[in-house]
């Protein structure tokens, strides 16, 4: 079998050795069962760590290790046709944001609950990061934020909507409950959308097409790419980015962020609510304090426990969050 030449992974900085590769694919992968030993044989003879999902729909995944590690993976990819133009976003770390390697097969890539869209033709057009700027800056374009409410809470663009969904399947029936609604005057010409890595927003344009929207657009690479492509002086993102991983957040440069994770309700936390009297490590934040009864608290108490005598004897602990 030919294969195409592999993705170049980029050499890590000494002080974060860790190569963190964010990726997916909208594609037609009929096949995807068959796919799941090949990428895991290859991941876990690699020392590839983290998270693959395979549908019929395509392929998305978060995943780290070493620059040969990742090397191996875009090897892999580079060796099926539908894969090799995949574009994984790197960025570093200075630990391994994952303990596991899973590979799972899921009925969508990313979860919408709308079995009737096309992701994989009818999507909006994408945007690069170069000229992002230019469209939400326009008065006659719609910015919204695709991802859910507590990612929106720690950054976003400038002027974009929160649609303030706990999850991306409500995301169809705020469009239904709101954007369907507007009268003609009330329209807005273009409709541009974004999400941490472009996946969801690209799903989401995909529902906007179906509707029968026009003009509609998405930040090609997500917001990753933009932090990264983008000068700091010339941004219009304010914030830091949340990202499922233990960096939990990534500023300008994918420069990691400084929030930390409650593990009690997986929001994100700032240094000064970590001072909260609610705030107790592994255990609960002034989120939700009054969410857990006293068994859950004891239950994550041990938990924290053994995460830290994992620690002690530098091993994973496979209980421990973002596995």
């Amino acid at each position: 079998m030919s294969m195409t030449s592999p993705i170049a992974v980029p050499t890590a900085p000494a002080e974060t050795p860790f190569i963190v590769a964010a990726f997916y694919k909208f594609v037609r992968l009929d096949d995807f069962e068959a796919v799941r030993p090949i990428l895991q044989t290859h991941c876990r003879r690699a020392g590839v760590l983290g998270t693959i999902l395979l549908a019929p729909e395509g392929i998305n995944g978060t995943v780290c290790g070493s620059q040969t590690a990742l090397e191996a993976l875009m090897q892999a990819f580079a060796a099926d046709a539908r894969l090799a133009d995949i574009t994984p976003k790197f960025s570093f770390a200075s630990e391994a944001n994952f303990h596991r390697m899973k590979v799972r097969l899921k009925k969508e890539i990313v979860s919408m609950g709308q079995p009737d869209i096309d992701p994989v033709g009818d999507v909006g057009a994408y945007v690069s990061p170069e000229n992002w700027n230019q469209l939400i800056s326009d008065p006659d374009t719609l910015v919204i934020d695709t991802r859910n409410a507590y990612e929106v809470a720690i950054g976003t663009f400038e002027g974009a909507i929160d649609p303030k969904t706990n999850s991306f399947r409500d995301f169809p029936e705020w469009v239904d409950g709101y954007l369907a609604q507007l009268d003609e005057a009330e329209k807005p010409k273009n409709i541009a959308m974004f999400c941490t890595g472009g996946i969801r927003c690209e799903k989401a344009t995909a529902y906007l097409v179906g509707q029968g929207f026009e003009n509609i657009f998405h930040l090609e690479g997500g917001i990753l790419k933009y932090l990264e492509t983008m000068a700091e002086t010339e941004s219009k993102w304010d914030g830091d980015c949340f990202v499922f991983d233990q960096r939990v957040s990534v500023k300008h440069g994918l420069e990691e962020g400084d929030y930390d994770l409650c593990h009690g309700c997986r929001m994100p936390l700032t240094q000064a609510q970590k001072q909260h009297p609610a705030y107790e490590a592994g255990i609960s934040c002034e989120h939700c304090i009054d969410t857990h009864s006293e068994a859950d608290r004891l239950r994550f108490r041990e938990r924290q426990k053994q995460i830290k005598l994992a620690r002690a004897r530098g091993q994973a602990h496979i209980g421990q969050a973002n596995d």
